[in-house]
């Protein structure tokens, strides 16, 4: 689904609108996207800085975008996080690398026979689609020969990848029919249903936002390129956090509600600009952004156990009026972790989260240095601002109306 551009009038009216309903720690988790996405600014090199820093405003401040938007289309909110855990154990082999094949892999295809029976002839436990042969083992019993992994692929792509942003996925009978060598009345109709994506799709989104990023610099459009970079910053610093990659987004399966916002959102709070540093040194070329993305979610994951532990051990020494404290913020009395549990947790993590923030800084920046050098190193002194404030305004209706409320995918911001 093409992302939309919005206006900063309208951002202000929609930040402020969910400041109203959203905890404390989410508004303020603003904080480190917008941060991480400015200090990428200065990782870039000469041909590139000139124009990010003319424009460091914009992609300091559009950077959490991305989090308004969950709340206006349903596709939003799983591009966030990936629940890699639900389908097995570090690292993971068992979760296709392309988007693709992921999507084949989990998505299930029925049938309705002429009985109005319901019969499962393809999805997980079916099929392999990643190996040399098909693997089929349907729990329905069913008249079927199990078409080649080339074959699938050509259908899957033909018929089920371009239906991803409809609510419903009607599959073709005909075609079924074929595929599997199904006897005649088998199939009275036939549908689909995407077992995948609520879990996150993360990893992959990011492959996408590299893509239009590159193509926006190739097609000199200022707009989209300072759109595109604040955005996928966004994805990128989702991506260095640990509890962005877990079922267990929130503690919620461990006794530990609200470690997200306590690690992702008040430890950078308090400590970041008293003690992190930030000097991460110059962008890199990714040469493999697909190797690099799933390596940014896999670093991240292989630090949850720690994220979770320690804060389980904490929780066992402080007594819980020493846990929770109430702080006045834009005044309101809100309740969030006391600073003295905070600097125990952010002292035993042992510079965990300032890691992260830097690979976020320095993993953003070298995304948007990669899509510049791929799109052939346009020259930046040519790209302008003055088309940004029209596109905007051009746009914003359109943001407007997307915002009814409508059925989302996934979960609810943590």
């Amino acid at each position: 689904m093409t992302t939309k551009l919005i206006s900063s009038t309208l951002l202000i009216i929609i930040g402020l609108s969910l400041c109203a309903s959203l905890p404390a720690s989410e508004r303020w988790g603003f904080f480190g996207h917008r941060r991480i996405n400015r200090l990428a600014v200065f990782t870039l090199p000469l041909e590139m800085i000139g124009f990010y820093k003319k424009n460091i405003e914009y992609v300091t401040e559009h950077a959490v975008d991305p989090d308004k938007r969950r709340y206006a289309t349903k596709h939003e909110a799983v591009r966030h996080y990936i629940d890699i855990d639900k389908w097995g154990k570090y690292p993971f082999h068992e979760v296709p690398r392309d988007w693709m094949d992921a999507l084949a892999k989990y998505t299930d295809i029925y049938v309705v026979n002429s009985r109005g029976d319901t019969l499962r002839i393809a999805g997980e436990g079916c099929t392999e689609i990643a190996e040399d042969r098909w693997q089929y083992k349907a729990g329905q019993k069913v008249n079927a020969t199990p078409p080649t992994v080339k074959a699938y692929r050509d259908f899957f792509f033909q018929s089920v990848q371009p239906r991803y942003y409809d609510d419903e996925w009607p599959m073709p009978c005909d075609t079924l029919t074929a595929l599997f060598g199904l006897p005649p009345g088998t199939c009275a109709s036939a549908f689909a249903v995407d077992r995948f994506s609520e879990h996150g799709i993360l990893p992959y989104h990011l492959l996408v936002m590299q893509r239009r990023l590159t193509e926006a610099f190739r097609q000199g459009s200022t707009s989209a390129v300072l759109r595109l970079s604040a955005e996928i910053g966004h994805y990128i610093g989702d991506a260095t956090v640990p509890l962005h990659t877990t079922e267990n987004y929130n503690g919620q399966l461990t006794n530990q509600t609200g470690i997200h916002a306590f690690w992702e959102s008040r430890l950078p709070e308090l400590f970041a600009d008293k003690e992190y540093d930030f000097l991460v040194g110059k962008a890199d070329y990714i040469r493999n952004p697909k190797d690099f993305y799933w390596n940014l979610v896999l670093e991240s994951h292989a630090m949850l156990d720690s994220v979770l532990a320690v804060e389980k051990d904490l929780s066992r020494l402080f007594p819980q009026d020493r846990q929770y404290c109430y702080e006045e913020r834009l005044d309101v009395l809100v309740r969030t972790q006391c600073e003295e549990y905070a600097a125990a947790y952010h002292t035993r993590l042992d510079g965990q989260v300032e890691k992260r923030m830097r690979d976020a800084v320095h993993a953003i920046g070298s995304a948007w240095f990669t899509a510049w050098v791929d799109a052939g190193q346009p020259d930046l002194s040519k790209f302008g601002t003055d088309r940004l404030a029209q596109k905007e305004k051009e746009e914003k209706e359109a943001i407007e109306a997307g915002l009814q409320k409508k059925e989302k995918k996934g979960r609810e911001h943590e």
